[in-house]
């Protein structure tokens, strides 16, 4: 029986990371960006945004993006610009991949994993090698990055995970 060839990872295009449709993403860190200047291919890259929440770019150094938008940092990043580096800069801001969700409890593999638009909590159990014997197959706690406390919520398949978010699988008593 012939396995099947499975493409290697590095000769596949990046493609730019979305969220799912009614969710405005806020960069964090770990994010990481692809910065264009139009006109200035050397101010121009990828970058991560650090621990702290700033993104060290050519020449404005660093500039604070935990809690923006892309567009608001495009626009910051502009303006940056504008005062005494470039005449009329026009800058595009795109996420390029979102930081990872976080998964413990009653799961066979708990761990950190990468986010992919339109990931629910059934398939980031699946990610996670399955539920454990012991799981609560019927709720599910959710702490949003950000956020202080989690919120217990059913566990069903179109339960959404967001960039960052920590879910805890609940161990059930018969």
């Amino acid at each position: 029986m012939a396995q099947a060839q499975v493409p290697d990872a590095s000769a596949v295009a990046p493609v730019t990371a979305s969220v799912s449709p009614g969710y405005e993403y806020r960069l964090g860190s770990g994010d990481k960006i692809r910065l264009i200047i139009f006109g200035e291919p050397d101010l121009s890259g990828e970058f991560t945004i650090s621990g702290d929440g700033l993104v060290a770019l050519p020449l404005i150094r660093e500039v604070a993006a935990a809690g923006l938008t892309a567009s608001e940092l495009q626009v910051k990043v502009e303006n940056a610009f504008k005062e005494g580096y470039l005449k009329d800069p026009r800058v595009s801001i795109e996420v390029l991949s979102f930081r990872p969700f976080y998964i413990l409890g009653e799961v066979n593999k708990p761990g950190q994993y990468p986010y992919s638009n339109g990931i629910t909590v059934v398939n980031a159990v699946a990610l996670a090698s399955g539920f454990s014997y012991r799981a609560n197959q019927k709720k599910v706690y959710i702490r949003h990055a950000g956020a202080t406390a989690e919120e217990e919520v059913p566990l069903t398949s179109t339960t959404l995970v967001a960039p960052g978010d920590t879910i805890r699988i609940a161990e059930r008593y018969f």
